[in-house]
């Protein structure tokens, strides 16, 4: 079975930097591949999807609201990947989870709808 792994978050000042890893292990071998995301949900907030990777093509996507301030990447050799948020704002403030599914889900309305998810790193932006 695919397990994700969050780490990396934790408090910064507006308009600063953090990087958010995930650690994924269990992914078949040999399939078409898996597309993995990047989401985040704050109190009383819906999800957001905010970022996409696949993990043969390397193709990505990224939501409107962090498209040009975050990058999302993968180390194949370490099985990871990665988000890079840059010039983070007071907004950005939520829990912020990786996912993992064989499916484009660019709209979710729950962390239960893929596949496999971590259980979330919290990222506070607070001056």
């Amino acid at each position: 079975d695919v397990q994700l792994v969050e780490s990396g978050g934790g408090r910064v000042d507006p308009g600063g930097s953090l990087i958010l890893s995930c650690a994924a292990s269990g992914f078949m071998p040999g399939s078409n591949g898996y597309w993995l995301y990047w989401v985040r949900q704050a109190p009383g907030k819906g999800l957001e999807w905010l970022a996409t990777i696949h993990t043969l093509t390397h193709n990505t996507d990224y939501s409107a609201s962090v498209k040009g301030r975050f990058t999302v990447s993968r180390d194949n050799t370490k099985d990871s990947f990665y988000l890079q948020m840059n010039n983070l704002q007071y907004e950005d403030t939520s829990m912020y989870y990786c996912a993992a599914d064989v499916r484009v889900l660019t709209r979710p309305r729950a962390i239960e709808e893929y596949t496999y998810r971590g259980r979330g790193t919290q990222v506070t932006v607070s001056s």
